[in-house]
């Protein structure tokens, strides 16, 4: 089992930055991507990108390449996602989320995070 707890959401403006963070624990992610998502009030989830826990290399959505950043630090089994020049577009709960890197399905979520940004 891996629990994943995110935070550092918040209410910010537009045009600012902000980074969360997913802290996993119950099992290393040494096996596993993590992915992060984001469900609009009112809309369906989103996929923004992932990490492969083990190489550290990333993929990511083409609404949201470019502005976020996804990356990891293994030594605090945490990952983050960094998102600059907010928009109010981007007010959404997110969500990180966790898969065994040779399946496709994301197995383990978090409770989620809520981001809005005023503009």
């Amino acid at each position: 089992q891996v629990q994943l707890v995110e935070s550092g959401g918040g209410l910010v403006q537009a045009g600012d930055s902000l980074r969360l963070s997913c802290a996993a624990s119950g099992r290393t992610l040494s096996n596993y991507r993590m992915g992060w998502f984001r469900r609009p009030s009112g809309k369906e989830r989103e996929f923004l990108g992932s990490i492969r826990w083990d190489i550290g290399s990333t993929f990511y959505a083409d609404s949201v390449k470019g502005r976020f950043t996804i990356s990891r630090d293994h030594t605090k089994n945490t990952g983050y996602l960094q998102m600059n020049n907010l928009k109010p577009e981007d007010t959404a709960v997110y969500y990180c989320t966790a898969a065994n890197r040779l399946g496709p399905t994301y197995e383990y979520w978090g409770q989620g995070t809520q981001v809005t940004v005023s503009s």
